[in-house]
């Protein structure tokens, strides 16, 4: 067990032990900590993001892909963060974002802006 107190705060769950930014997929997901023995301060790790399903997911419209596109540039075109492309594949349920964009002229859901 720690003598630190902020690193007993945190073990305790007083607060969360996250620093992924707000559009992070990872935001907001637990942190783990796998120790190896009592006295071991052990090895932060991100527990596991579930998907949300489809129908959880507002849908704002649908883009047509053209050819050379790529999840980050659609990302940036039709919600303005080009880091939010993890949003656009939740939508499509897919969970390699490249398929999103391999296909000229697919049809792909894109996402309400979060709180809409």
């Amino acid at each position: 067990m720690s003598s630190d107190p902020v690193q007993m705060l945190i073990d305790a769950g007083a607060f969360p032990d996250n620093s992924f930014p707000p559009n992070s997929r990872y935001h907001g997901t637990a942190i783990g900590r796998l120790k190896r023995s009592a006295d071991d301060p052990g090895v932060a790790y991100v527990l596991r993001r579930f998907i949300p399903q489809g129908r959880d997911i507002g849908i704002a419209g649908e883009h047509i892909v053209n050819a050379g596109a790529r999840p980050d540039t659609l990302a940036s075109a039709t919600l303005g963060d080009p880091e939010l492309y993890w949003r656009i594949a939740d939508a499509n349920v897919v969970t390699d974002p490249l398929e999103l964009t391999d296909t000229p002229g697919e049809r792909v859901q894109i996402p309400r802006p979060n709180g809409l």
